[in-house]
This record gives structure tokens, C-alpha cells and sequence, in this order.
């Protein structure tokens, strides 16, 4: 049983903002410290940044933009604390408390990501999707139930009726769709909106990537400033993070579909 939804949702457009602010942050240094925040919704974008990076309105508001279209913006950027700031100053060390869980990816994950994928491609409106055997419901906004009835025709498909979606319609903030970002892997801490010195995202990265090499579940818990993790040094695990990050394009492009 998996659920997921494409990038024109709302909960995901706020992750992508927040993917595209930390990519700005990289631009500027290679290892800053961040993490965003992001509501939005029926016209208006609250974007909260806590870093040590100097990011201008105009990029943000940019990036906000981009993605979002014509909204109302309300930025907030404030230091990072000094505590959280002090653990980072001598060597790059774990960024905070979580557990964290690798899970091969199933056959059911991965044939509803293709089909989110696919129709995706070709209806790139606010859409949500669910699997559980041989059920399938696809909930697509902006195209016809007849239209969609053809390509899937087992699928439940819009079961009130056609539907117009996005941020007009629903409110979005990051980090609320982790099921379909990680599916059987979801524990504690978002993916999004932050950088790799977080457990959050680094150490899901490599948990993730180590259960499909070892084909079978693997788990972690840590504590902030920890300096090792599975007995590599926490740098390391940050590396193979950013490894991972750069091959499909930065942090906005992993907000759009997560680790599944």
C-alpha cells in the first residue's frame, strides 16, 4: 500500500520552494547552514529561513515565483541559533537527534512512482495517487475522468468528479507528504528544506541508498553532534549525501519527488 503525489500539489510546490532557497544557500557556500520553512496558499507564500548565509529578497522571491507563480511573499531570515551554529565550527558533525530507516524500495512503490510519473509527464496539474494490491486510484486534477479512464481503465479515477487543484484550492507546507517522499521508510525528521549537515536529510539519503545496495532494511538513530554514523565519520555520510543530491540536480529537483 503506497500513496504519491507529483510536484504540483501543494504540500510538494512548498518543499520545492524550500529545495530551490537551500540551492541557493549552495550557490554560495558549499556548506551552509539552513533550513526553510514554507506555507502557501490562496494567493500568498510565508517563507521562515534560519542560516548564515547572506540570501537576497530578490533571488528568493525569484525562486518563489518560478515555481508558485504571481503570489503574495512573505520572507523571514533570521541567524542561525548560536548553539546549533557552535556544533558545526571545528568539523562537520551530526546536525541534530533522529532515527532514520532504509527500505528496499517494493515493486508496489515503484510501479505507482512510474505511474505518477507518467501522467505527470503529460498533465502536469496538482495530482495524488494510491496503491494497495491490485487497487489503484488515481485522483488527477485539470483532465477529463474519461481521458484518464482510457490509458487505466481497473483505476478508481476521480471519484467526486473532475476537479481543478492547486494552491488556490489547498494550502501546502513542507515536509507533509513524507509518506510519498519515503514511503515505508518514513520515521521522524522532514527531507526538505535543509542542509546536509541535518541528519534529516543526509543520514535518510544514505540509509535509503544502503537498503536497496543490500537489498534489506537498515536502521539508524543518532544524536546532534555525533561525529559517526554505521562507523563512518558523520563527514562521509554527508558527502555520499551530496554525492546523491548533485546527480539529480540539487535540492529543488529532490523536493519534487523524493527518494521514491
Amino acid at each position: 500500500m503506497f500513496e504519491k503525489v507529483n510536484p504540483k500539489h501543494p504540500d510538494k510546490i512548498a518543499d520545492t520552494i524550500a529545495g530551490a532557497i537551500v540551492d541557493l544557500a549552495y550557490k554560495e557556500n558549499d556548506n551552509p547552514k539552513i533550513a526553510v520553512e514554507a506555507l502557501i496558499g490562496h494567493g500568498d507564500c510565508h517563507v521562515i529561513i534560519e542560516t548564515d548565509c547572506k540570501l537576497e529578497n530578490k533571488e528568493i522571491k525569484s525562486a518563489i515565483k518560478r515555481i508558485a507563480g504571481d503570489v503574495k511573499t512573505n520572507i523571514n531570515i533570521v541567524e542561525q541559533d548560536k548553539h546549533l551554529s557552535d556544533n558545526q565550527k571545528d568539523k562537520i558533525r551530526c546536525g541534530d537527534n533522529g532515527i532514520f530507516k532504509g527500505v528496499p524500495t517494493s515493486e508496489e512503490e515503484k510501479e505507482l512512482s512510474l505511474i505518477a510519473r507518467e501522467i505527470y509527464a503529460n498533465y502536469s496539474y496538482d495530482g495524488k495517487y494510491i496503491i494497495d494490491g491490485n487497487k489503484l486510484i488515481i485522483c488527477q486534477s485539470n483532465v477529463s475522468t474519461e481521458i484518464l479512464k482510457s490509458i487505466y481503465p481497473k483505476a478508481d479515477i476521480n471519484p467526486l468528479g473532475d476537479w481543478t487543484g492547486g494552491t488556490d484550492v489547498d494550502t501546502g507546507a513542507t515536509n507533509r507528504k513524507l509518506g510519498s517522499d519515503m514511503g515505508r521508510a518514513v520515521t521522524g525528521g522532514g527531507l526538505h528544506g535543509k542542509d546536509l549537515s541535518k541528519a534529516d536529510v543526509s543520514v535518510n539519503i544514505y540509509a535509503h541508498l544502503k537498503a536497496q545496495e543490500e537489498n534489506k532494511e537498515i536502521e539508524f538513530s543518532c544524536a546532534i553532534g555525533d561525529e559517526e554514523i554505521d562507523e563512518r565519520p558523520y563527514s562521509d555520510i554527508v558527502e555520499i549525501a551530496r554525492e546523491y543530491i548533485n546527480s539529480i540536480g540539487g535540492f529543488e529537483e529532490f523536493a519534487r519527488w523524493g527518494l521514491i
